[in-house]
């Protein structure tokens, strides 16, 4: 018997308009009335992640950045793994050398060294979302969304580890020459740094974390804290950095829009984000309880 449900958000919980669809709320609110526990687990900081299920009037606990962050339904923090201060300072070395735009998640924000950069990768990203809108037009939309979000601007990455009380949450490096570019430097990263782990939101970015904050590692802590074995948890989710939940949890489902390897790895496969796949699979499940 199902008794935890963890969701992906983007490609999964969310539709192409990046939010939260009425039929998916409605699933999710029929599972907890049913006793199960709901929790998104994300690659989102929580300011990001939160306002998108209170819009549709959800209260969950969240993993954040991948499972560098945790909290509880109250917006308590619970857990914090965060990339060691001489090892980022090597990865940004690495990034930076090669050439590479990269951000940082920080505790208490996110940190970019360009805002050109950021344009252009938001632009990036809605092209990809949204086909029939031009990069043009994706850049002016890029624009107005950054005066709404909240970036701090830096000259320098190294400034963050000065100060003893920022800690670096999440490293995401971005390239538009996607896994060609990213695989190698990937393997060049892990080779130097058996502490960290990597993966993708997108074929265009790879997202280090420490190895110990993984959506899986996250959804575990998290199930043994209500002493249900993951055989009683389900994992819905789309692409790379969802694999360590779908493997471990008892039930585990594939997006129709997944990447390949998380379509092979999933025990099922769901309908679409912009086609409800988190509601339907959510009350397949339940049906079966």
């Amino acid at each position: 018997m199902i008794s935890i449900i963890a969701s992906d958000m983007d490609g999964t919980l969310l539709n192409n308009e990046m939010v939260v669809s009425d039929f998916n709320a409605d699933a999710i609110r029929q599972a907890q009335q049913q006793g199960v526990h709901f929790i998104v687990s994300t690659g989102r900081r929580f300011s990001e992640a939160q306002p998108l299920l209170a819009a549709q009037g959800i209260t969950a606990p969240l993993i954040t950045l991948n499972g560098a962050e945790v909290y509880d339904a109250s917006g308590k923090m619970l857990d914090m793994v965060p990339i060691t201060n001489s090892v980022a300072r090597t990865v940004f070395h690495t990034l930076t050398s090669q050439g590479y735009y990269f951000e940082v998640v920080g505790n208490d924000g996110i940190y970019s060294n360009s805002k050109a950069k950021r344009i252009e990768q938001i632009a990036h990203l809605l092209t990809n979302l949204n086909p029939d809108t031009t990069f043009k037009i994706a850049v002016s939309l890029a624009s107005a969304r950054l005066e709404l979000m909240d970036i701090n601007y830096v000259d320098n990455y190294n400034e963050l580890l000065d100060d003893p009380a920022k800690h670096v949450m999440k490293i995401i490096a971005f390239s538009e020459e996607g896994p060609t570019k990213l695989k190698p430097l990937s393997d060049e990263i892990l080779a130097k740094h058996s502490s960290l782990k990597i993966t993708s939101s997108s074929a265009s970015n790879i997202e280090i974390n420490n190895i110990n904050a993984q959506k899986g590692i996250a959804v575990e802590r998290y199930a043994n804290m209500l002493n249900t074995p993951m055989s009683d948890v389900m994992a819905i989710g789309d692409n790379n950095n969802d694999v360590s939940m779908l493997e471990l949890a008892g039930v585990s489902y594939a997006m129709g829009n997944a990447s390949p390897e998380v379509k092979q790895l999933a025990r099922y496969i769901t309908d679409t984000n912009v086609n409800d796949g988190v509601g339907k699979a959510i009350l397949e499940v339940l049906a079966k309880q």
